[in-house]
């Protein structure tokens, strides 16, 4: 004959996992939900992410972008700091100089070429100018600057 307690025990140890899993099964359900909600939203965030990006580049492009001009369209300029490093030490310039060549400073040359800042689209134009110059060329361009600088401080 089974010892009382023995019965006891075991029908407390059925009851209470009886118990556990009527409260455990709708929490790993609503689990689940909520997992797949995350999903959804994390999905829905990328998309909107991207979208914000699209428009952000379309918005900082201008209008120009947007809408196609008659004209040929404007050739694009890559800048990279390094390339930039590069075009300046070709030339045999030193920052203050290759920064009067585009009319900036050298903090500005310093900082574009250790990618602290970029330069704006009119200055990319002069850099990409700059690329067909040779390093005589740079000198003399430099020596108009200088005396036209030296001529503007005699007047004042």
């Amino acid at each position: 004959m089974p010892n009382i307690g023995t019965v006891l025990r075991e029908e407390i140890t059925r009851l209470s996992r009886r118990e556990t899993r009527s409260q455990v099964v709708p929490t790993k359900k609503a689990t689940a939900r909520h997992r797949k909600d995350i999903a959804t939203l994390k999905r829905q965030v990328a998309q909107l992410e991207r979208q914000v990006t699209l428009l952000s580049r379309k918005v900082l492009a201008g209008p120009s972008a947007t809408a196609p001009s008659s004209s040929a369209p404007a050739k694009r300029v890559r800048f990279v700091a390094k390339g930039l490093r590069a075009q300046r030490q070709r030339l045999g310039v030193s920052q203050p100089d290759f920064g009067r060549l585009l009319g900036v400073s050298a903090q500005t040359i310093y900082n574009w070429e250790h990618e602290d800042a970029r330069p704006r689209d009119e200055q990319l134009a002069k850099i990409a100018a700059l690329r067909s110059l040779g390093k005589r060329e740079a000198g003399e361009r430099l020596k108009q600057l200088g005396s036209a600088i030296k001529r503007s401080r005699r007047k004042a």
